[in-house]
């Protein structure tokens, strides 16, 4: 069979990538499980491959990880040399990354080393901690094709204001991760870099659109990553491998030199925002290490908000949303919801229940308004190279809205937003709900190419409102989450998500759990979230 023109350019990155990675990380064949091992997470704790040293480097919190280089017990190079070998081996089992920057890492720490052996102090809040960067955030003079063959040609002429405000605050960039075509999938695959996998089962999806930074992070590939969120794509990839992600309000961080399909549509905004490995404390240095830089002053569209910070405390009220009331939660999630009720209680916290606003109308806004050109930009950008539609790809495109809006229809939803969007702040006010706590999906991780419904994470981006997530230390159980047999499904949809729930699939996925605060209340969303995450934990 012919290669067609689309595969050529395709396999340009593929060659970047193979060179790109650090063969002298690369474990000898046959050290590393075939494909007929499934749970790969703790590999590392099991093969030898990394040293005692490297193993605690990597299972620890960024904030640690800057504690120690801050009294010389670890320098930096040691850390981003652990985190290199553990992605390295990662690549292996979970196809995450996009390209690797080991050269550039480790110059980059050896020159921080020097800089804390002259001066005795630390460039910033997070010298010497490696990030993982999805892809279409841009690097100076790196491929940016944002999943598409034909933008394969796209080159970066300088760092994203982000990444450029991380460098300076220390951080070191070592990895680029996987996403789906077009950006608009729970799930991770594309016609260049192929599939990415999860790490607790390699039959399940990462989640996506910044699946590659969930598998870095499932796997600890480093202590934080960076992602984008236009409808669940830090939060998915979080919950579904194990790891902790924070989609802040829009216009607190800097967007500048992200690359995006249909760029100036701004009824419904893309943010910006971390994951992280271990802890959420660290999505709160991430945050505060940007901001504290006042990127409103290079950004003027965003707001000039400092930081704040606020400490956690017990007097708050959580609600917690059972059921969306469109679909029906898999048994895995009810479980893990049912268990934080009965932890934060246990702690004191006050706990109601959240009967939620007309998600149904909700989910017609947000679906409507992520393509007000019925996705003919997008649709464009995939014909120009002639490479296929995935079929996520094709369902997302049609089942948002398939025809373009009018004008005066963009209009007419964007005032439905604004009303929607106060109707709610206005209810959690009435009932006296601080946060509200809530399935990030359905399920627990899909299987690959099955994610289908989105408005779990999707409706906080319409009401743009600060959402964290993270793990309960619970994990799907088929002997315990059995199948609701009685449960009748209430609509056609409701009964296609019933219907994918086979709990020996699911064996072993995280359960993972979504704490939502209020509009532009996102420093105390973290702390709160801190505060709960710890006691659910414990």
């Amino acid at each position: 069979m012919a290669i067609e023109s689309w595969q050529i350019e395709a396999n340009k990155c593929k060659e970047i990538l193979a060179n790109s990675i650090p063969k002298q990380y690369v474990p000898k064949e046959g050290v590393l499980p075939g494909e007929e091992a499934i749970h790969v997470a703790d590999i590392c704790q099991k093969n030898g491959l990394l040293s005692e040293n490297e193993l605690a480097i990597t299972v620890s919190t960024a904030t640690d990880l800057v504690a120690k280089m801050g009294k010389g017990v670890l320098s930096a190079e040691e850390v981003v040399t652990a985190f290199l070998k553990r992605a390295t081996i990662g690549q292996q089992l979970l196809n995450f990354a996009t390209e690797f920057m080991a050269d550039e890492a480790i110059a980059r720490a050896k020159e921080l080393d020097t800089y804390y052996k002259e001066t005795g102090k630390l460039v910033g809040p997070l010298h010497g901690i490696p990030i993982s960067v999805k892809e279409h955030i841009g690097i100076k003079g790196r491929i940016c094709h944002t999943g598409y063959v034909s933008w394969i040609q796209n080159i970066a002429p300088e760092d994203a204001l982000l990444v450029q405000l991380l460098k300076k605050a220390g951080a070191i960039f070592h990895v680029r991760t996987n996403q789906p075509q077009s950006l608009m999938h729970l799930d991770c695959q594309n016609n260049i870099t192929g599939m990415t996998v999860n790490p607790y089962n390699r039959k399940l999806s990462p989640g996506g659109s910044s699946g590659g930074e969930g598998a870095s992070m499932g796997f600890k590939c480093a202590p934080l990553g960076i992602g984008t969120d236009i409808g669940g794509s830090i939060r998915a990839p979080a919950a579904f491998n194990g790891a902790y992600g924070f989609r802040p309000t829009a216009l607190r961080n800097p967007y500048d030199g992200i690359i995006l399909a249909g760029e100036g549509q701004e009824s419904i905004r893309c943010v910006v925002g971390p994951l992280a490995s271990s802890s959420v404390e660290d999505m709160d240095l991430f945050m505060s290490a940007v901001i504290d830089q006042e990127p409103w002053d290079l950004e003027p569209s965003l707001v000039a908000m400092p930081w704040k910070r606020v400490q956690g405390t017990k007097d708050f009220t959580v609600a917690i949303m059972w059921d969306d009331g469109i679909v029906h939660p898999h048994p895995p999630i009810t479980r893990g919801l049912q268990y934080a009720k009965e932890k934060m209680q246990a702690a004191g916290i006050k706990v109601v229940d959240w009967e939620p606003l007309d998600h149904a109308l909700g989910w017609d806004i947000v679906a409507t308004l992520y393509f007000p050109d019925g996705a003919a930009c997008q649709r464009k950008i995939v014909a120009d190279s002639g490479e296929p539609l995935l079929p996520l790809t094709e369902w997302a495109f049609n089942y948002s809205r398939p025809e373009a809006l009018t004008i005066h229809e963009n209009w007419e939803y964007n005032a439905k937003r604004e009303k929607y969007r106060a109707d709610y702040h206005a209810l959690m006010k009435a009932r006296g709900v601080d946060f509200i706590l809530s399935p990030t999906y359905v399920g627990v991780a899909p299987e690959p190419g099955a994610s289908h419904y989105w408005n779990y994470t999707a409706i906080w981006n319409i009401l743009d409102q600060p959402t964290a997530v993270f793990p309960t230390g619970l994990f799907q159980d088929p002997k315990i989450d059995k199948v609701e047999s009685s449960y009748v499904p209430r609509s056609a949809e409701d009964e296609r998500e019933f219907a994918k729930y086979v709990p020996e699939k699911f064996e072993g996925a995280p359960i993972c759990l979504q704490f939502t605060g209020k509009h532009f209340k996102d420093e105390e969303t973290l702390a709160a979230a801190k505060l709960v995450s710890d006691i659910i934990q414990a």
